[in-house]
């Protein structure tokens, strides 16, 4: 059964929502309906999903523009300064975006297809919690939503971080998110951070010479610069292969708790074991098979 998508994106700031877009544009099991971008300078992020889009001759579909701060307005707006580069030019600043609302548009589309809609949420979830608060009722009739967001630190002994970008950018619209009982598969950073793309793998997706891999390894490689590393973390782009093919991981049910009052932990995500007591509210991912992942991606961006 196709599952038709809309994408909300941060896409611009870590290049792993450019590779998301790419392997939903893809993949054939994905029918990508809608992309709708949040968090800071919303007119960079919408032309560079925009220019993605028509790379891929994919131009029709729409990109709106949602909220641009975390919802209480009180966190700071994360943006780095390096967004656009390696895809957008001067030319592509007469690209415009849609003139609806991204909230309007996810609300719509819910609303009009009613279980057929999943959301693939791999930014700050400000725009999703936005039309939870406009229309409370997409929480019964979308289809699930697959979130790149949070970390357990509780299965493995990585060196993982307290918290997570997409959580601690806007803790509030996460609370909101996660206890609207919306079907929901988290993809935290406890699996995300075991999947990776490198400059040899650049070199392979090079040899393809298309426009649009050629913007793909492009944004990649000033990604790398601006890190100043070898490699850069796949994950977005694991959350999308994770609503084609669930197998990639192992999945527990979990009650997900956001915490947005303490002083020094605001924006962790605390994981519980499911129980009488606890009753979940999503599927976390709790590990994956990280070769065959990156066989599964690496395939998929080299179809012609």
């Amino acid at each position: 059964r196709m599952r038709r998508v809309i994408l909300d994106t941060d896409i611009g700031s870590d290049v792993d929502d450019a590779l998301a877009l790419a392997l939903i544009l893809k993949s054939d099991e994905l029918k990508l309906e809608a992309v709708t971008v949040v968090h800071g300078d919303l007119d960079v992020r919408a032309r560079i999903a925009m220019k993605m889009l028509s790379l891929a001759g994919a131009g029709d579909i729409p990109v709106a523009k949602g909220i641009e701060k975390p919802l209480l307005m009180d966190r700071p707006v994360f943006w780095t300064g390096h967004e656009g580069e390696g895809i957008l030019t001067p030319e592509d600043r007469d690209l415009k975006p849609a003139s609806t609302h991204a909230i309007d548009l996810i609300v719509s589309k819910i609303m009009e297809a009613k279980g057929e809609i999943t959301i693939i949420a791999i930014g700050p979830l400000t725009n999703i919690a936005a039309a939870i608060i406009r229309e409370p009722r997409i929480t019964e009739y979308v289809r699930d939503i697959f979130i790149m967001g949070g970390v357990t630190r509780l299965f493995n002994g990585m060196n993982l971080p307290y918290r997570e970008h997409n959580i601690r950018c806007d803790p509030e619209a996460a609370k909101i998110v996660f206890n609207s009982g919306m079907p929901i598969t988290m993809v935290p950073l406890d699996v995300t951070m075991k999947t990776s793309i490198n400059r040899d793998d650049l070199k392979v997706i090079s040899s393809m010479k298309t426009p649009f891999t050629d913007a793909i390894v492009s944004m990649v490689e000033r990604y790398l610069e601006f890190r100043g590393r070898d490699y850069t973390w796949l994950h977005d782009p694991l959350a999308v292969a994770v609503s084609i093919d669930e197998t990639l991981v192992r999945i527990v049910d979990m009650k997900v708790l956001v915490e947005t009052r303490g002083e020094v932990a605001d924006g962790q995500t605390i994981a519980l074991p499911a129980s009488v007591r606890e009753e979940a509210n999503a599927r976390v991912c709790i590990d994956v098979d990280s070769s065959r992942f990156k066989r599964f991606f690496m395939e998929r961006i080299l179809r012609s």
